[in-house]
């Protein structure tokens, strides 16, 4: 007999979880979830880790839904109190259908004028694109679809077995075209890639095609992770439904190890993607929403090429010390408590030199992308607050 799902409903004391600074994927400061588990259940999902799940039995993640009922309320405190910056939110499993929490912090999200950013495997958010809608004029909200496959994959149906509940990637790229009509930002996540079903070149093209092809801009991709309790669930799943794939997946994540093998070839996959991403007119990177008139969007426009400037180095195996020399330079001017501008104007190279974590051959490279800037805002004054104005390496 079908196992049949619960809710419980809890009222928790706290909902918005805050970050020192921006992450380099998403661009998000903030993430706040009005539920735990989640009735899509798919196998792979990293919240069955002992870190993100509160159930002893990965079973369970897919069936009792824990349901924040007061989240809406704890929502509306927390950001009267928080600088305003991007939150990652937004849950539309079915349990969103009976409860509609993440629509109701939605409205919170836009009484306060605070950008949002959503992943979503549902096209059941298409119910709040009048809000989504409301908040992009407002402040800024970007959609991303988590997608790992489509029906041209010669995979598509073992993928589709392990996504369970997740509807089927048809009808998230629709939704997709509907929200990028709409003249939101929007794309596709390809996570996890799963090894073996999911990192084929023909799989990557035809993902990142039908991206383009239903107005997504961007397309991030990242790997599979198995740990503690999660590796033990997806082996055994393997080892039920698909037990060609277990000596493979073995191979690949050694026990112990989160990653394992697997590290060894995603240079090569997000290489390809990259490739693949020009091929089509797309990015494989996010650009950052940045709400208009704030006042610094040069140093998150700064910020931005940093991080793309370091993702790129990644990919191309450059030795660690220049990594972090790129890192650290970028959240030195996250950090910065004043316009970047002001301080070079004011003070030249020496100024930005004399911020911390940045160091005199990174301060002449921030000084050609602010001389850049400047020169791109005398002809375009809104380039700093939409996509289209992000400025590249010369």
């Amino acid at each position: 007999m079908p196992r049949r799902t619960q809710f419980t409903l809890y009222k928790p004391k706290s909902i918005l979880n805050k970050h020192k600074r921006a992450d380099h994927w998403f661009w998000s400061r903030y993430t706040a979830y009005p539920y735990l588990g989640c009735q899509h259940g798919c196998e792979f999902c990293y919240c069955r880790e002992q870190k993100f799940s509160p159930y002893d039995n990965p079973d369970d993640f897919a069936y009792t839904i824990k349901v924040k009922e007061n989240a809406p309320q704890l929502l509306r405190k927390a950001l009267t109190r928080a600088k305003t910056d991007v939150i990652f939110t937004g849950d539309y499993q079915p349990a969103e259908k009976k409860f509609q929490l993440s629509r109701k912090m939605l409205k919170i999200c836009l009484e306060r004028n605070f950008p949002v950013f959503i992943l979503e495997r549902s096209p059941l958010i298409l119910r709040d694109l009048d809000l989504l809608t409301e908040i992009e004029s407002r402040a800024r909200a970007v959609v991303s679809f988590s997608i790992i496959s489509t029906p041209d994959s010669p995979h598509y149906q073992r993928i589709r077995q392990m996504e369970r509940l997740a509807p089927p990637p048809e009808k998230r790229f629709a939704a997709m075209e509907k929200f990028a009509s709409a003249g939101l930002m929007t794309g596709t996540s390809m996570m996890p890639l799963l090894p073996e079903l999911c990192d084929d070149d023909a799989n990557l093209e035809s993902i990142i095609k039908w991206t383009a092809d239903h107005g997504g801009s961007f397309v991030l991709a990242s790997g599979l992770t198995l740990s503690d309790q999660q590796r033990s669930y997806f082996f055994q799943i393997l080892a039920q439904r698909f037990p060609d794939l277990l000596p493979a997946y073995k191979k690949h994540y050694p026990a112990g190890k989160s990653y394992g093998a697997v590290d060894n070839n995603w240079r090569r996959t997000a290489l390809k993607i990259r490739e693949l991403c020009q091929k089509h007119g797309i990015k494989d990177r996010m650009p950052r929403p940045i709400i208009p008139g704030d006042k610094f969007a040069t140093n998150k426009r700064i910020v931005e090429i940093l991080a793309d400037k370091l993702y790129a180095m990644e990919l191309e195996n450059v030795h660690k010390s220049q990594l972090w020399a790129y890192r650290k330079a970028a959240w030195a001017v996250e950090d910065l408590q004043q316009d970047i501008k002001l301080i070079y104007r004011t003070m030249g190279l020496k100024g930005i030199q004399s911020v911390e974590n940045i160091s005199p051959s990174l301060g002449k490279v921030i000084e050609k992308l602010l001389a850049n800037l400047l020169n791109e805002q005398e002809s375009n004054p809104t380039a700093l607050n939409t996509p289209s104005g992000v400025l590249k390496f010369k």
